[in-house]
């Protein structure tokens, strides 16, 4: 369980990791560069806004009705023009003015202006544009509450001379300014706009609520990276822990060369990487899961495994323990199986050749002890024989000694069969295989016994529906082993039984069956009936169906006692019909 573990968690716990650092790397350096292009975008926008403003001052100063200041605009013609221009651009201006060389408001789109004196504002930027020279200044600079405007000043020279006649005034609004700041900010980002001195000039919402138009927060806007590019900055100023902050200057526009401001883009990293930790909390989340689920994974995994082996463990003690073979355990699945399924066949191979050896040792003694009586038996007993049958010839004897002489003649036979038994158990011949009609041959064994049969009320019946009845075999011994079969069936069944023979095709092999209705065969019994010298019968000495499953297994067929369709026991013969000579 514990190598599963390992196995499952570090590596998930290290890849975990690895890739948390390296989307964190690219999300920032998406990040960066998604600033760099916003701000380069910004920038682009701004220039362009500002570029048609001062386009529309250096052309209006140039118009011929600005000659009107020379008369002092008596008609009030270009005030008139001027509060037309002011109404077509719709708000883009504030106020449009005109105003002599002393500074006094000739002509204006506000007429409650015309006659006042202008202020002196210092001068922010001076641009050359179209041939007319452009001050620009910044009365108000921009607040939470007021936007405030920017002042573009150019002259107005006469058309007759060198003389100047005055200047045109346009007060532009700089919340528009403000307002494409806004929009690029959006809920997470911070855009502002920072002139050449570090002065702040414009900024989004979010900027302007926390109060950077304040001087001291303006100066530490100076500090602030000049080059184009993407940074990561202490957010003091900005009130943040940590910012990324991209930088842009917008390219040079149909010859405007801007007015050398920066926008900065700002995004707190905390709000930036917040996708990584919610991805962070997400890996942490599923990895406690699958801890829990390796975990009950593992255990189920290790159960799985030890399951089998404790069973085929507590298999080969059972084996041990009582000499006895069971059920065989459950295997598992893959390799386990593959070793309880190897270690049973090896255990059951153990088992089969421990039978064989107990039977090959009986089947010595046997051998032994036919030896014995051939030479020191057979000999007594053909002399006793002889004498009873010459005594049964005597005139005189007795009816109670006829009797007993009949008794000596028939016990005699008994003990004459009996070694003749054993001998045939300890020294089978070889089976001669001759084609034979298996039916035929339980025909002629159920004859042999209806004598038998009818003496004790036995009925005999026959279920032979194999459609191929002819088998390779030693039909003697064949014979041998059906008539020692139904023998066995006769001698345990009472008054009334049933012995019933049968046959099936059973594909290359042909079953036969000898059931009869009899107490049967206990299941612990059944594999032992075959042993030499086990019987249950009294009278038997366990040698006759010992004899079947050698005649059997020398056929290379199999035998095996079961329960019948009648209620007792069925003997379950399966033999081949072909059988290949075995091979020198």
């Amino acid at each position: 369980m514990r190598a599963f573990v390992l196995v499952a968690l570090v590596p998930a716990i290290l890849l975990a990791g690895l890739a948390f650092v390296k989307a964190r790397a690219a999300l920032q350096a998406e990040i960066e560069q998604s600033l760099v292009t916003q701000a380069g975008a910004v920038a682009a926008d701004l220039d362009k806004l500002l570029f048609e403003r001062l386009q529309n001052a250096a052309i209006w100063s140039q118009l011929e009705v600005m000659q009107d200041l020379q008369v002092q605009d008596v008609d009030r013609r270009l005030s008139s023009f001027l509060a037309r221009l002011r109404e077509g651009y719709g708000g883009v201006y504030r106020e449009l003015s005109a105003a002599d060389p002393n500074g006094r408001i000739v002509a204006s789109s506000e007429p409650a202006a015309l006659g006042k004196s202008v202020g002196l504002f210092p001068v922010w930027q001076q641009v050359h544009l179209g041939g007319a020279t452009l001050d620009l200044s910044l009365p108000r600079a921009a607040g939470p509450d007021d936007a405030g405007t920017l002042l573009i000043r150019t002259p107005i020279a006469s058309r007759f001379d060198d003389a100047l006649l005055g200047e045109l005034r346009l007060r532009f609004d700089w919340g528009q300014v403000n307002d494409i700041l806004d929009r690029a900010a959006g809920d997470d980002r911070m855009v502002a706009v920072v002139d050449a001195g570090g002065r702040l000039v414009a900024a989004s919402q979010s900027l302007r609520k926390r109060g950077l138009t304040e001087t001291d927060r303006r100066d530490g806007l100076k500090a602030l990276p000049q080059k184009n590019g993407a940074y990561v900055l202490d957010g003091t100023p900005l009130d943040a822990s940590t910012v990324a902050v991209g930088v842009g200057r917008a390219a040079r526009f149909a010859g405007f060369d801007g007015v050398g401001w920066r926008i900065l883009v700002v995004e707190p990293l905390d709000l930036a990487l917040a996708p990584i930790h919610r991805m962070v909390a997400v890996s942490l989340m599923l990895l406690g899961a699958l801890v829990i689920a390796t975990l009950v994974m593992a255990s189920w995994v290790s159960a799985a495994i030890a399951r089998p082996i404790v069973a085929l463990t507590e298999f080969t003690r059972r084996y041990r323990r009582d000499g006895k073979l069971t059920a065989a355990p459950p295997g598992g699945s893959g390799e386990v199986e593959e070793l309880a399924t190897a270690f049973v066949d090896m255990v059951a191979h153990i088992d089969a050749s421990q039978r064989n050896l107990v039977r090959a040792s009986k089947l010595a003694v046997v051998g032994e002890m036919s030896s014995v009586m051939a030479h020191e038996v057979r000999t007594p007993l053909g002399i006793i024989r002889s004498s009873a049958q010459m005594l049964q010839r005597e005139p005189g004897l007795s009816p109670e000694g006829r009797e007993m002489t009949g008794f000596i003649e028939s016990e005699t036979e008994r003990l004459n069969r009996l070694v003749s038994t054993m001998l045939d158990s300890a020294r089978p011949r070889a089976p001669v295989f001759v084609p034979t009609d298996v039916h035929v041959l339980i025909h002629q064994c159920l004859g042999l016994l209806a004598g038998q049969a009818a003496r004790k009320q036995v009925q005999f019946s026959e279920a032979l529906e194999a459609a191929d009845p002819v088998v390779e075999m030693d039909a003697e011994q064949m014979n041998q082993v059906l008539l020692n079969l139904i023998m066995n069936a006769l001698q345990i069944l009472h008054e009334g039984g049933q012995v019933q023979a049968s046959t099936a095709d059973c594909g290359d092999e042909l079953e036969i069956e000898i059931a009869d209705d009899g107490p049967g065969v206990a299941p612990e019994e059944r594999d032992r009936i075959f042993e030499a010298f086990f019987f249950r019968r009294e009278g038997g000495v366990g040698l006759g169906l010992a004899i079947v499953q050698q005649i059997v297994q020398a056929h290379r067929g199999s035998i095996v006692a079961a329960e019948s369709r009648l209620g007792g026991a069925v003997f379950r013969i399966r033999l081949p019909r072909h059988v290949e000579p075995e091979k020198s």
